[in-house]
């Protein structure tokens, strides 16, 4: 099944601020559907408080040990790794504030996907810490580099390329935080990030939906921009001191690789909106539609051969660990 698009003759070349008004409309019809949808929630439902106990410091706690940690390796990475990334939330809230404006039904969205990412970072550090599951002293030292370096986005340049990247993103968020919790062999972290991952899924659906309305107003700009943003997509956490190892450690660990990528966050986005199916584009919108599904392709074959390597590390590590026991 093909949709075809609004004819493109006149619809292209549409700026920022047209644009912008040209989806307030259905903005407040998705601000209001998630406002129906969204269940509130207490972060310190979700926090194992009787597990606390003063740290080492001026309280004279006992000070942290790699032994008190319930949660895997691979948990404890990945555990970091993403509250780092919420850690940032003000300099995302300059963004997109910055991008969409606080005006309206885009200002009151704004403010309100800021105020539930708030509650993901609160729920993470105080469960974190409580149950300590990761070095408390590292967390923040991490935390201060990250955040002393802001955080700009690779799309700032354009509001269009901004709503396909988080409609992406915002889905690469809930499959990170589901499979750490999944990988975290802590029933409570895992229940914690399930109740963060629904929020995450939610903001996917509001930002895949305008991205919907854009390929009807501005086909071929809103191509280009897709096409833009997964060939160049980056986590927003990829300053983060050690990012690259610690995305290495967690690739293999199962929490997020290039098949993940391709299978469970860029295929279903793409899928659900028919991007390589749209027809009645111009040159431009042809040519990215193209480009993208040339990439998509080639994405799928890196991915292969990355699973190929996975599998044959793993079965060195299971092997090596069987003849050690």
């Amino acid at each position: 099944m093909t949709i075809t698009s609004l004819p493109h003759s006149g619809s292209e070349g549409l700026t920022d601020a047209r644009l912008l008004y040209a989806l307030e409309e259905v903005v407040e019809t998705e601000l209001n559907r998630h406002l129906q949808v969204a269940k509130e929630w207490m972060p310190h439902e979700y926090v194992p408080w009787s597990d606390g106990r003063n740290f080492d410091g001026p309280l004279g706690g006992e000070p942290w040990a790699l032994e008190q940690s319930k949660v895997s390796d691979i948990g404890r990475i990945s555990l970091v790794v993403n509250l780092l990334t919420e850690d940032n939330l003000p300099s995302y809230h300059h963004e997109i504030a910055t991008l969409f404006g606080r005006d309206g039904a885009w200002g009151t969205w704004v403010h309100r996907w800021t105020a539930e990412e708030g509650r993901h970072g609160i729920v993470m550090r105080d469960y974190l810490l409580t149950s300590r599951a990761v070095d408390p002293v590292e967390l923040e030292r991490f935390r201060m580099a990250h955040m002393s370096e802001g955080f700009e986005s690779d799309n700032r340049h354009s509001m269009l390329h901004s709503v396909a990247y988080v409609a992406f993103q915002e889905l690469a968020t809930r499959i990170s935080h589901r499979n750490t919790g999944h990988h975290s062999g802590d029933p409570v972290c895992d229940r914690m990030l399930a109740r963060i991952a629904t929020d995450e899924n939610l903001h996917m659906v509001f930002y895949r939906n305008l991205l919907a309305k854009a390929f009807e107003l501005a086909p071929d700009q809103t191509m280009a921009a897709v096409r833009d943003v997964v060939v160049n997509f980056r986590m927003p956490g990829h300053g983060m001191p050690g990012f690259e190892r610690a995305a290495a450690q967690m690739a293999i660990g199962g929490i997020y690789n290039l098949r993940i990528h391709h299978d469970d966050v860029l295929q279903p986005v793409l899928r659900f909106l028919k991007v390589l199916e749209i027809t009645g584009l111009g040159p431009e919108g042809l040519k990215a539609q193209e480009e993208l599904g040339l990439f998509m392709d080639g994405l799928d074959a890196q991915a292969r051969k990355f699973d190929e390597r996975r599998a044959a590390l793993l079965a060195r590590r299971a092997a090596r660990s069987g003849s050690a026991s």
